[in-house]
C-alpha cells in the first residue's frame, strides 16, 4: 500500500498538555543525572538471542568498570535464566558494597513474590513495579477503568512495602521502591500524578521515615517512561515539569526518565526532561532497546563531557565498550554512531581536512601558551579522551583535499610541507585513490610519499641515490664538509631550526657572504646502479651540486622554491628539507607549471638539502634516460 496523500486521515497529531508557565527552555544543566543502565534488562529482552548468564555476567563486570552505581539486571520472574542470574551475582559476590541492583516486576502479586526470592541477600536492591496509565491501555488492553488501576497500583506497592520489610529484616537487605506509570507520556498528566500520588502513600506508609532496622527512609523513585514516543521532545519535557510541579512532597521523590527512540528523538527528550526536573535517566549503553532503542548513555553521557560536566560515567576506552556491545548483544554499530562510530571523529571532505589541520595547529599553539580549552573545527571533543588516535581523525578518499593529506604526511613522518609541495602530492594521491574508487589508508599515502619522493631506505631509492659528498672552499682549497649523508655529523645549523620554517636563497642561507664560484662539491651517485663521482662549482653546496649534475650528467635544473625545518629535538633533532626544481624551459615566475618537488631528511643540513635535491631531480628524470655529455 502506497503512503497516503493525506496522512491526518488515518493518524491524528499529539495533543500536547496546555502549559504556558514552563520555565525549562531558560534552564541551563550544570550537572549528570543519576544514571541507570538496563541493557541486562530491557537491553536483553530486545535481542533476538537473548545473552547467556554468562554473557550477561561479562556485561555486567563491564558496566561495574564504567561507573555505574545503578543496574537494573533481569525481571527474575519472566524466566528460570533470569531469576538465575540474580542467585549468581549474590552468591558469587559479584555486586560491590556501592552499586545498587534493580529488578523489574508487574504490579502482580505472585510475580512480585517470586522477584523477592531472587534477590534476597544481596546487599542494596530497587524493586521496579510497573503497570499501564494510558487510556489506550486502560481501556484495549487491561479493561480497567481510572479508579481500578489506581487501586491495582496502590495495592500491589503495599505489598513490595511489606515483603521489602520481611526481607531487611531476614536477609539484612536495604531496598528501595521505583514505581513507572508505564505510557506515561501517552497519559493524562494529572491522572499519572494522581496514580503516583496513591503509590507514594502506600510505599511512605503513613509518612514512617525509619525501617525496622533503623534505616532512614530513601526516596521513592517516580520513573517517567515514554514508553513508546509519540511527540516531540519539548512536549515530554512540558509533561515531566508539570508532573515535577504537581507531585506533593517533591524533596521525597526521585524522578527518573525511560526515554524509548521510535521518533529518533531520546536523547534530545531525556535532555530536556533533565532541564524539566529530573534526576535520573534510564537507557541502555550505545542505544540498544525495543523496536529503535532506548536512550543511548553514551552519547548523553559524553553530551555533558561536551559541555564541561563530569558524566561520572568512563568512556576513555571506547573500543573496549564497543567490543563487549557488540560480542555480548551480537549487534553492531553503526560507523556514524555519536562518539563509538568508527567515522564519527574522520573527516573525508577536502574542506574539513584542511579545517581540522589549521585548528590542530592552533590547538597546539594555544596549549603552548597555557590555554587547554579544546576549540576545534568539526570536532566537538577531543578523540583521545576517549582511546581514539589522532590517525583515524583524517581519511582520504576521492573527495579529499590537499590539507588532510598534509596532516597525514605531518602526523605519520614529522613533515611540514610547503603549501605548494602540498597540491603536488595532492595530485598523486587522487591519481591513486580514483584508480582504485577505495579510501586510501594513512600507510598507504605515506608509502605513496615515500615512493614518490625516494625518502626512507634503500627500498625507495630512485634512478640517483647520493652516496657520499666532499665541499671545498675554492679560496682556501680546503675541504668544509665531508662526508656521507647517512651519517649523523654536526647538529649546530639544525638546531637553530627548532621551531621554525625558513624559506630563503639556499646557498645564501647555507653559506653566507660567499661570492659566486667560491665553493666546489664532489660527490659519489649511484646512477641506474653504477657508482659515479660528480664535481660541480657554485656559491654553496646547492649550486655546486646542481653544477656537477648538469656538467657531468646533463641534468639542467636549478632552485624555485626551498624550505627547511627540523625534526625532532635535543641530540636528535634533523633538518628536512623541501627544494622544487625546475628546467631551463620553464619560467621560474610562472609557479603553477613544471615544478618538481624533493624532500631529504638528515642530522647533517648540507646533506638534507643535497637529498632533497637528489629527490626532486629523481622526479624530474621519470624513465628518461640520462644522456651523460661526451667529454664527462
Amino acid at each position: 500500500m502506497p503512503m497516503l496523500a493525506d496522512p491526518s486521515q488515518r493518524y491524528l497529531p499529539f495533543k500536547p498538555v496546555p502549559f504556558s508557565n514552563r520555565t525549562w527552555p531558560d534552564k541551563v544543566n550544570k550537572k549528570a543525572p543519576i544514571w541507570l543502565s538496563t541493557d541486562l534488562r530491557d537491553g536483553n529482552q530486545s535481542l533476538a538471542n537473548p545473552m547467556t548468564n554468562q554473557q550477561k555476567l561479562r556485561f555486567f563486570r563491564h558496566l561495574i568498570q564504567i561507573g555505574f552505581k545503578e543496574i537494573e539486571v533481569s525481571y527474575p520472574a519472566a524466566s528460570d535464566t533470569d531469576f538465575q542470574f540474580c542467585r549468581d551475582l549474590q552468591n558469587n559476590g559479584e555486586v560491590p558494597d556501592d552499586v545498587w541492583i534493580q529488578v523489574l516486576t508487574p504490579a502482580r502479586s505472585d510475580l512480585i513474590k517470586k522477584t523477592f526470592e531472587a534477590v534476597a541477600g544481596l546487599k542494596h536492591v530497587i524493586i521496579h513495579m510497573y503497570n499501564a496509565t494510558s487510556c489506550l491501555f486502560r481501556e484495549v488492553v487491561f479493561n480497567n477503568d481510572r479508579a481500578e488501576t489506581i487501586k491495582l497500583a496502590s495495592n500491589h506497592t503495599r505489598l513490595v512495602r511489606e515483603l521489602a520489610e520481611q526481607y531487611a529484616a531476614s536477609h539484612g537487605t536495604s531496598f528501595r521502591f521505583e514505581y513507572s506509570p508505564e505510557t506515561f507520556s501517552q497519559t493524562e498528566t494529572p491522572y499519572a500524578v494522581e496514580v503516583c500520588e496513591a503509590v507514594k502513600k502506600r510505599w511512605l506508609a503513613g509518612e514512617k521515615s525509619v525501617w525496622a532496622d533503623g534505616r532512614k527512609e530513601e526516596r521513592i523513585i517516580f520513573n517517567l517512561p515514554a514508553t513508546v514516543e509519540v511527540a516531540t521532545p519539548n512536549c515530554f519535557a512540558d509533561q515531566v515539569e508539570i508532573f515535577c510541579n504537581t507531585i506533593s512532597e517533591r524533596e521525597k521523590c526521585i524522578i527518573s526518565l525511560h526515554t524509548h527512540n521510535d521518533r529518533g528523538c531520546a536523547v534530545a527528550a531525556a535532555e530536556l526532561g533533565v532541564l524539566a526536573g529530573a534526576d535520573r535517566i534510564e537507557g541502555t549503553v550505545l542505544g540498544n532497546g525495543e523496536r529503535t532503542g532506548n536512550v543511548d548513555l553514551v552519547t548523553l553521557g559524553l553530551n555533558c563531557y561536551s559541555q564541561g560536566i563530569p558524566p561520572n560515567l568512563d568512556f576513555s576506552d571506547m573500543f573496549s565498550v564497543i567490543d563487549t556491545v557488540t560480542e555480548c548483544t551480537g549487534l553492531p554499530v553503526h560507523p556514524r554512531h555519536p562518539y563509538a562510530g568508527e567515522l564519527v571523529f574522520t573527516a573525508f571532505s577536502g574542506s574539513h581536512q584542511d579545517a581540522i589541520k589549521k585548528g590542530f595547529e592552533a590547538q597546539t599553539r594555544r596549549e603552548r601558551a597555557g590555554d587547554k580549552v579544546w576549540s576545534m573545527p568539526y570536532l566537538p571533543i577531543d578523540p583521545a579522551d576517549v582511546g581514539c588516535t589522532y590517525e583515524a581523525v583524517i581519511r582520504v578518499n576521492s573527495q579529499s583535499g590537499k590539507g588532510g593529506i598534509a596532516y597525514i604526511v605531518k602526523s605519520a613522518l614529522a613533515l611540514d610541507l610547503p603549501r605548494r609541495m602540498q597540491i603536488a602530492f595532492y595530485k598523486v594521491v587522487q591519481d591513486r585513490s580514483e584508480t582504485t574508487g577505495k579510501e586510501m589508508t594513512s600507510k598507504d599515502i605515506t608509502t605513496a610519499f615515500r615512493q614518490t619522493y625516494h625518502l626512507g631506505g634503500s627500498i625507495y631509492d630512485g634512478r640517483l641515490v647520493l652516496k657520499s659528498f666532499v665541499t671545498v672552499d675554492i679560496r682556501s682549497a680546503t675541504p668544509s664538509a665531508v662526508g656521507s649523508p647517512d651519517r649523523s655529523r654536526s647538529h649546530s645549523r639544525v638546531a637553530s631550526l627548532q621551531g621554525a620554517i625558513v624559506e630563503a636563497s639556499p646557498d645564501r642561507s647555507l653559506d653566507s657572504n660567499l661570492p659566486s664560484a667560491s665553493k666546489r662539491l664532489t660527490a659519489k651517485v649511484l646512477i641506474d646502479g653504477t657508482l659515479r663521482e660528480v664535481s660541480g662549482e657554485g656559491n654553496g653546496p646547492l649550486s655546486s651540486f646542481l653544477d656537477a649534475l648538469q656538467g657531468d650528467l646533463g641534468i639542467a635544473l636549478s632552485i624555485r622554491e626551498y624550505t627547511e625545518h627540523a625534526v625532532g629535538a635535543g641530540s636528535d633533532v634533523k633538518a628536512a628539507t623541501y627544494v622544487e626544481l625546475i628546467p631551463p624551459n620553464v619560467d621560474a615566475k610562472d609557479k603553477t607549471k613544471g615544478g618538481f618537488w624533493g624532500v631529504g631528511v638528515d642530522a647533517d643540513i648540507t646533506a638534507s638539502g643535497l637529498k632533497a635535491v637528489i629527490s626532486a631531480a629523481n622526479g624530474y628524470l621519470g624513465q628518461n634516460p640520462i644522456q651523460v655529455p661526451e667529454n664527462a
